[in-house]
């Protein structure tokens, strides 16, 4: 199993038992899985959802490897958790006890997938969680080589908080006409150009252009806030929703959503402030650092 994020956290504010059906929206590489199950045994369900089916195949080899008993109540579905309502209508589930949306990447995606998600490898600009494509889906290398100069500035700005969004994309557009995009190395070389040299030591200088691609392949937003609404219909009064983020972006729908339920009645927030991992989890897990958890109890069932 990869290594989960916030995972004792996780537990605590998700509070899983036994007989409890627990929906994982990006179960990934199981991690947090792994555990919950070990909660709800032996008569609850855990419902996963991923969009690549590559990750629930790898998943289901796993636990039959490591405890094939946990399978037993293990509901995997290839799909993207905005359409959530659907899924659980087309399982017959009609109310959960519990949710957990871990909004982060796994190192598989990063290190192994090999559809662009990291500056760090020459592969092709896809960025998108889905396998497998279609012709008709988004991926970076569309946005790169089609989109106009203003769509692509705006989007670097607006998901990316790229201060030198206009520059880049002017260069982009004038790079396009000659070669166009296909690589990651592509965008790293006008990225690295279109930025001054002294914003290159703290962070790599492509980091938020990749991030703002990858947030607009994916409609990250969009689907985040559909998928909570939709989720909080099958909540049961008393149970509970959890969520890990690990951009401002994400972290502000889910602190927006929460209060705007808590205002409602509906809810009560469990985390004053976000919930972060402590000093030896950086230490043992470099990419967890920017990870918040926020969690909250359903109160009112309108």
């Amino acid at each position: 199993m990869h290594k989960p994020v916030l995972l004792n956290e996780v537990i605590k504010y998700l509070g899983p038992k036994s007989g409890d059906v627990i929906l994982d929206a990006t179960i990934d590489g199981g991690g947090h899985a792994a555990e919950i199950l070990k909660h709800i045994m032996p008569d609850g369900r855990l419902i996963g959802i991923d969009q690549d089916i590559r990750f629930l195949e790898i998943l289901n080899s796993k636990f039959k490897i490591k405890n094939s008993k946990l399978l037993n109540n293990l509901i995997l579905v290839n799909g993207n958790f905005r359409n959530v309502d659907k899924i659980l209508n087309s399982l017959k589930i009609n109310s959960l006890d519990g949710a957990l949306y871990d909004l982060g990447m796994s190192s598989i995606q990063l290190e192994e997938s090999g559809r662009g998600f990291t500056f760090n490898k020459n592969e092709p600009l896809l960025m998108t969680y889905k396998f497998p494509l279609e012709p008709q889906d988004l991926t970076a290398e569309k946005i790169l080589n089609v989109w106009s100069e203003k769509e692509i500035a705006d989007t670097l700005f607006r998901y990316g908080e790229e201060r030198f969004a206009r520059r880049i994309a002017r260069n982009i557009v004038e790079r396009r006409k000659s070669h166009p995009f296909k690589t990651t190395f592509d965008l790293v070389e006008i990225v690295t150009k279109s930025t001054p040299r002294k914003f290159h030591y703290r962070i790599h200088p492509a980091t938020k252009t990749f991030q703002a691609l990858r947030i607009a392949v994916n409609d990250e937003l969009a689907a985040l806030s559909e998928s909570l609404e939709k989720v909080w219909k099958f909540l049961i009064p008393g149970s509970r929703l959890v969520i890990i983020s690990f951009h401002s972006l994400e972290d502000r729908i889910v602190k927006n959503f929460f209060k705007n339920k808590e205002k409602e009645g509906d809810a009560e927030i469990k985390t004053s402030k976000p919930v972060t991992p402590s000093i030896e989890e950086v230490s043992s897990n470099p990419r967890c650092r920017s990870a918040k958890l926020r969690a909250a109890i359903k109160i009112n069932n309108k």
